[in-house]
Order: C-alpha cells, then sequence, then structure tokens
C-alpha cells in the first residue's frame, strides 16, 4: 500500500494537522517545551469536500501537500472556521486563493474578525447559527455555538452519523503529536499535565462557559472527538471529557503549592521551614517554587490544581516583591476558587509586603489561615514557631476540607 501524508481517522475523515516544534512561547507568553500541534481534518461528505480549521501560516507549505495528497485531485468545496485564533486561521486567505471556489463555513461573529484580520469579506461565507445543520455532501455537520471557550465567536460541530465532535480548541493540549495521532497510541501520562497547564493558561478563566459548554453538548452521542491540539480522542473519550469537567469545576488535589521570592535567602529560609513544619503535621504532596525562576504558565497550572497555596516574599518598595506582585495580579484574573491561602513576608527596615497579600487574600475570597509570618531579616525561633503555627492551621484546614 502506497503511503500517504495524512493519516485517515475513519472512510470519510482524514487528519492533515502539523507540528510546531519552533515556537518557544505561544500566544507570546506560554513555554512550549514539547511544541504543539495544529490539527485539520478533511471532511469527504461524498460529493461534496470539506477542511474543517486550517493551520498556522508558518506551517503552510508541508500543510497544502497533505491536504493535495487527502483530496487527491478533487477540488475543495468548504472550509469550516470554528474559531478565528489566528493559530488556526493565518493560513485561511491562502486556502481561499488556493482553491477560489471554496466557501467558508462560519458564524456572524466570526465574520467580524475574519474581514478585520484577512480582509475576508462575508460573500465568502455561509453563516450558521447555533444548532443549524449544513448538507456536506451527502453528510450533515450539525454546529454549537460554545461562546467564550475561549473567543466569543467559538463553536464546535458534529457529525451524528459517526458521532465525531471537531471541538476546536476544546479538549486540546500543548505538546506535538509525535507519530501517533490517536489517544489509544499515546503515554497519556506524558500529555496530561501539558493538556492541565494548556487548560489553565487560555481556557481557565471561562470556566463557567465551559460548564455551560459541557452540558449542551451533554446530550450528544460522541463517539470521537478531533480537538485542534493534541490526540485524536477515540477510545477513551470519558477521559479526557472528566477532566475538563474537573478543571472547569476547579476541583483541586489535596496538597500544598508554596511560591515564595527571595532576594538573598532569608525568605527562603521561611518557605524552607514552613514546608519541614507542614510535612511533620502529615502532608505528603508538597511543591516549593521560586518565583523568580518559576515560568507564570506553570505557577499558573499548579495553582490550579492545589487546595493549599503559601504565597510568601520580601518586601520591595513598600510593597510585594515584583515578580510576586506580578503572580498576584495574574492570580486575580484567573479567577480560581477552592483554595485555602497562607502568607508569609519578610523586611528589612519597613513593611508593605503584609497589607498587599492581606489586601489579596480579602480580594481572592479564598479561604485564608489567620496566622501570618512577617520576619525582620533572617528568622529568628520565634518566627520559626509562627512558620509550624501556620503549617499546623494548613494542615487541619486541608482535612477539614475533605
Amino acid at each position: 500500500m502506497a503511503a500517504t501524508r495524512f493519516v485517515k481517522i475513519n472512510e470519510h475523515v482524514h487528519y492533515i494537522g502539523v507540528n510546531d516544534r519552533y515556537t518557544h512561547l505561544f500566544e507570546g507568553m506560554w513555554p512550549l517545551p514539547d511544541g504543539i500541534s495544529y490539527n485539520s481534518y478533511l471532511f469527504d461528505g461524498g460529493s461534496k469536500t470539506c477542511l474543517l480549521d486550517c493551520v498556522r501560516i508558518d506551517s503552510v507549505s508541508e500543510f497544502f501537500v497533505k491536504l493535495d495528497d487527502a483530496l487527491d485531485g478533487r477540488k475543495l468545496d468548504y472550509v469550516v472556521v470554528n474559531h478565528m485564533e489566528p493559530d488556526h486561521t493565518s493560513s485561511l486567505k491562502s486556502v481561499l486563493e488556493r482553491y477560489p471556489e471554496c466557501k467558508v463555513i462560519t458564524n456572524k461573529k466570526a465574520v467580524t474578525m475574519m474581514e478585520n484580520f484577512y480582509s475576508i469579506g462575508e460573500d465568502r461565507a455561509i453563516l450558521v447559527a447555533d444548532g443549524e445543520t449544513i448538507d456536506i455532501g451527502e453528510r450533515k455537520l450539525t454546529f454549537y455555538t460554545t461562546p467564550m471557550v475561549h473567543w466569543p465567536e467559538s463553536m464546535v460541530c458534529f457529525e451524528e452519523e459517526t458521532g465525531i465532535l471537531f471541538s476546536q480548541d476544546a479538549f486540546g493540549g500543548f505538546g506535538t503529536l509525535d507519530g501517533a495521532i490517536f489517544d489509544d497510541q499515546v503515554d497519556w501520562e506524558k500529555y496530561r499535565e501539558e493538556t492541565i497547564r494548556y487548560y489553565t493558561n487560555i481556557v481557565g478563566k471561562y470556566s463557567v462557559q465551559v460548564i455551560r459548554a459541557l452540558k449542551k453538548l451533554g446530550g450528544l452521542d460522541i463517539k470521537m472527538i478531533c480537538p485542534d491540539h493534541g490526540p485524536v480522542w477515540r477510545d477513551n473519550i470519558g477521559r479526557i471529557v472528566t477532566l475538563y469537567s474537573d478543571l472547569s469545576e476547579q476541583k483541586t488535589e489535596d496538597g500544598v503549592l508554596i511560591v515564595y521570592g527571595s532576594m538573598y535567602g532569608n525568605t527562603e529560609q521561611v518557605a524552607e521551614a514552613i514546608a519541614r513544619s507542614l510535612t511533620e503535621e502529615g502532608v505528603r504532596n508538597i511543591r516549593i517554587r521560586d518565583v523568580s525562576k518559576t515560568h507564570i504558565s506553570y505557577l499558573i497550572s499548579e495553582t490550579w490544581n492545589y487546595k493549599g497555596i503559601i504565597l510568601g516574599c520580601p518586601t520591595y518598595n513598600v510593597d510585594l516583591f515584583p515578580p510576586m506582585a506580578n503572580l498576584v495580579e495574574v492570580l486575580k484574573k484567573q479567577k480560581m476558587k477552592n483554595h485555602i491561602l497562607g502568607t508569609f513576608t519578610n523586611y528589612t527596615w519597613g513593611g508593605g509586603a503584609e497589607k498587599a497579600f492581606a489586601a489579596f487574600a480579602e480580594e481572592s475570597k479564598w479561604d485564608v489561615l489567620p496566622t501570618t509570618v512577617d520576619v525582620m531579616g533572617a528568622p529568628k525561633q520565634e518566627d520559626l514557631d509562627k512558620c509550624a503555627q501556620l503549617a499546623k492551621e494548613m494542615a487541619e484546614a486541608l482535612k477539614a476540607s475533605k
């Protein structure tokens, strides 16, 4: 059998996605140590063909080779734009130039973005509304809007006959597809953490909208999920749906994340003392992160994951240590919940950080431990005693929350 550049998903759906191992920061912010995939699918409706989402423009040459191979001499009739973010649409203009008779199937909100991004007008579009079904040759696709998952124009489409959900960014994750395309071909533990980081970094603050979308799609008989990033789910779709459901409901893990900033080591000593006391109180799942060395992407993901959060830093210009101030501002915008918060600070001649942490504690609406540790210079015995008290309160709060 001759080799093909695409992967056959079934008799009428072909995977023609590409891997990006060159981009360092997704959206210019989020690290991609293992790269990312941009998934695209050719849907064969018999007498008509349809492309479901495009890829980033950097990979358009490779993409066209795969698309041409999958089309096998046929023309492209439609391209579905489920989501307008440029990692999926920056090659759209090239697709329409290559296939001038091709029409874009999308929604009204996406058309405005399409015009603004690429000067592609509504005359090239077929507009669909929530719940509307479109014939693609002898097959049908039904479209469901999923606003703010994670852009306002976002939607998904579903083929009822085979139970395939084309889910755009939903159910996706960071990481390239290294030979394997399907969930039963990959090591899920390798992808799980990067899927969590993708959700918490990109989608997390819209978790209320994710819950609504999951409820809307809950009545569909989904047998396969084809997302725009990460593996195609055909064997255990319950695994990815459950993970997204747990993340959207902000279910947390029983453990403590300590994030500290330290200029000369004194605040780090406090973090170490708290961690040691937590261990003596029976807490086994403890992670310490230096806010100056750990990228905010990972701190968001880990904060989302842990029930107990302890933040500490020195006073800097009568305020929080700047890297910690940045983390606190990001956490405010993430709208996280279901956490227990403890804080510790350090100062030399004048405080300020403790007041900033107190303001964050009030605004976060997390459960806040009564003891705070505020050290002047190097920690003394009375400071270490307070560290032990803070750890005791955290351990008791964790037990009470079960």
